[in-house]
């Protein structure tokens, strides 16, 4: 295709239309918040909040080298309103499978208000067949979106790592921010192949590294940087230590660069047996998503390195951990479930994850359930009904031993033994932070001694939430353990000055107004976020648009 030609086209790339959740007659963990929606949530107004974005859409409009618009969350005012201005060649529809009812609805709206637009479907929605999607798309991408995007522009083709673009994700305590996390795409895919894994069967196994070498990822680091010398980050990655080679090689960048990083990864035990405690530490991570599963699921990924042996060593250095535990295996029963919990709340990990075992289209657990008939029978029935039921927190299929209530029951017990048990997972990351602090003040490496120094400042950043957390902890024992803790910090750290003091009395009406606003659903819909990407500056000002010519302004 002609490149001026090419230009000339017009990309929206947007995720479904809201307002999602449960109010809005969503599945249980549908929402705009991951963390909020299916590891805290039953911390209430301890709960961390933060958004979780539709990073693909800007990570793909980054890279079109055409003029383009992401809208993430709109409402369907915010996209009616688009479409009747955009002159769209293209519009872009991501979406989840449980969210399936909200794609037809978005793609309705878009032959209605635009009906000379080409649409494509892209997500991990796209796992159902093409003879289920076709009445609502175009086109349909199964795969890695920048160069399935450029192809359908008739781009040519960019080699890998491609324009990364700045994408914050910013952290919310009490409604206050508390900090800006950079979001750092650094693969797709995974070679573990897990039966249920949908984002592993969805690649056929493989890992895509979208930044390839060690140096790349920490070019990346160095940009956000440049915006926040303090910032965190997540790094986008399936198991992101699973490749050695380039793990260490961004271990050796960080070690050049000499600042004690904060960065939160996805890994599994047998990735991360190949590393010692420091050699995680002096990458700079400090967080850990681990799939804890079940002790007897015997997945290939557990293997390795006892996980309870890492999650002790990990929580001693001041690494914080997501376990993330599967409820549904056939071995457990009501007795199985409450001995993994319990072997789990041993380990204490700063956060908890409880998911109901559940097959996805494309994943061999769902061609195992759909060739033994063990699929509920109401699902079997009705496709869409199943398609929104793929949340993790509802049960389809049949146990051997347990009802679907009886599941869905001690999912919810888990949830609230986690809280009870454990408290809030503010207090256990201050908890981590502190054990990591006393270990690694004194560490004959440089790096880690700065390690130590971070962990100290992100404390004192914390001191303001003891109060809420010693009158508010969800029982005795729990506000007893933040009151010790809290003296425990005061005599390592030191004692909070003037204004952490008046930042504490600060911190209960801000914890009401949390309570308040959860309780009556308020505020709980985040604002549309529009960014514009490759447009000529006139033509955009003349439309009323931001402007990303080089990257995109930060939300």
């Amino acid at each position: 295709m002609n490149t001026s030609v090419a230009t000339q086209q017009r990309v929206l790339l947007t995720s479904v239309c809201g307002p999602l959740g449960p109010r809005h007659g969503d599945g249980p963990s549908v929402g705009y918040e991951l963390l909020h929606g299916q590891v805290t949530r039953a911390q209430g107004i301890f709960s961390p909040r933060a958004v979780h974005l539709n990073f693909s859409l800007n990570y793909i409009a980054e890279n079109l080298d055409t003029p383009a618009v992401v809208l993430q969350y709109p409402t369907r005012r915010d996209l009616i309103r688009e479409l009747k201005r955009g002159s769209y060649d293209y519009v872009g529809v991501s979406f989840i499978l449980a969210l399936f009812h909200r794609m037809k609805e978005t793609v309705a709206l878009i032959r209605q208000y635009s009906p000379q637009s080409k649409i494509v479907l892209g997500g991990y929605g796209t796992v159902v067949p093409d003879d289920v999607l076709r009445p609502y798309a175009d086109h349909v991408c199964r795969e890695e979106g920048v160069g399935f995007f450029r192809r359908l522009l008739g781009r040519s083709e960019i080699p890998m790592p491609y324009k990364h673009p700045q994408i914050l994700s910013t952290l919310k305590v009490f409604s206050m921010t508390v900090s800006r996390t950079g979001m750092i795409f650094a693969g797709l895919g995974c070679p573990n192949g897990c039966d249920f894994c949908c984002t592993s069967h969805f690649f056929k196994r493989k890992h895509i590294r979208l930044l390839p070498e060690g140096r790349d990822i920490y070019a990346v680091v160095e940009d956000y940087l440049e915006k926040d010398p303090e910032m965190s980050f997540v790094i986008l990655d399936e198991d992101f230590l699973l490749n050695k080679t380039r793990a260490l090689a961004f271990r050796d960048c960080v070690l050049k660069g000499g600042k004690a990083l904060s960065i939160f990864v996805f890994s599994s035990i047998k990735a991360i047996s190949q590393y010692t405690v420091e050699e995680i530490l002096e990458m700079g991570i400090d967080g850990f998503w681990i799939g804890y599963e079940g002790t007897r699921s015997g997945y290939g990924k557990q293997q390795g390195r006892p996980a309870a042996d890492i999650l002790r060593e990990f929580r001693e250095h001041g690494i914080t951990v997501l376990a993330s535990m599967i409820l549904g295996f056939d071995y457990q029963n009501r007795e199985v479930i409450a001995d993994e919990l319990a072997g789990l709340m041993d380990l204490k990990p700063s956060f908890s994850q409880f998911l109901i075992y559940g097959p996805t289209p494309g994943t061999p657990f769902y061609e195992r359930i759909l060739r033994e008939g063990l699929l509920r029978s109401d699902l079997a029935a009705n496709k869409e009904t199943y398609y929104r039921k793929c949340d993790g927190f509802t049960t389809m299929i049949n146990h051997p031993t347990l009802s679907p209530e009886d599941i869905e029951a001690l999912q919810r017990w888990c949830y609230d033994e986690d809280f009870q048990r454990l408290g809030p997972s503010l207090f256990r990351t201050v908890e981590a932070w502190l054990l990591g602090y006393q270990k690694l003040k004194d560490s004959p490496r440089p790096l880690l001694r700065k390690r130590a120094e971070r962990f100290a400042r992100e404390i004192r950043n914390a001191y303001p939430i003891f109060g809420v957390g010693s009158l508010l902890g969800p029982n005795r024992a729990v506000r007893r353990w933040i009151r010790d803790l809290e003296h425990r910090v005061h005599a390592e750290i030191g004692r909070p000055t003037l204004k952490e003091r008046a930042m504490s009395l600060a911190a209960f009406p801000a914890a009401f107004w949390t309570f308040f606003t959860l309780k009556a659903g308020l505020f709980q819909r985040p604002r549309v976020r529009r960014m514009v990407y490759g447009m000529p500056e006139a033509d955009a000002a003349a439309r009323g648009l931001e402007v990303c010519v080089e990257e995109p302004a930060l939300p």
